[in-house]
């Protein structure tokens, strides 16, 4: 499994699987301590990470991690047939490196986003702002597209000190 890959489960398990009973609760609160001291001083936001991203190709999905004990931003994009990992520094919102992504795993699920992207109407950036805004004091950590029952929708984590939630937002 890719490292990106690798964290981002990490996060998604994190985030979601306490309320399934399925993590232990010392876990589950490591990683969210981390997540929450790494953003702590950082002003770019996820909604940045997608607008810088668009030089690169339209964004399908982003989320914060920690690569190597570093905080970044990973944006998935797609340009054409062509799907890159953008990855940016949140302290200066530059981009760091863009890659092409290769691994089987991240590029199926980067062929899900973009077919979930194909059928929305409203942009990720719109998504995870309007779930910002509904959800006063929380911040967007990840927003992931997906194409149930046809209609696409964006999954949204967001974090407030070390209060995760997660919100579904409509993409079309």
């Amino acid at each position: 499994m890719k490292p990106s890959a690798l964290r981002l489960l990490m996060l998604v398990a994190a985030v979601a699987l306490p309320s399934l009973g399925m993590m232990p609760a010392s876990a589950q609160d490591e990683e969210i301590q981390a997540m929450a001291a790494a953003l702590k001083d950082i002003n770019f936001t996820l909604q940045d990470a997608l607008k810088a991203s668009e030089k690169e190709g339209q964004p399908i999905s982003a989320q914060f991690e920690i690569d190597d004990g570093r905080l970044q931003v990973s944006i998935y994009t797609t340009k054409g047939d062509e799907f890159v990992e953008v990855i940016a520094d949140p302290k200066t919102g530059t981009v760091v490196k863009s890659e092409k992504i290769t691994d089987d795993n991240d590029l199926s699920d980067a062929v899900d986003q973009k077919a979930a992207m194909a059928k929305a109407t409203t942009s990720l950036f719109a998504a995870a702002d309007a779930a910002v805004k509904d959800n006063a004091g929380f911040r967007a950590v990840a927003i992931f597209p997906d194409l149930p029952d046809d209609h696409p929708i964006a999954e949204v984590t967001l974090l407030q000190g070390t209060t995760t939630q997660k919100v579904t937002k409509k993409l079309d």
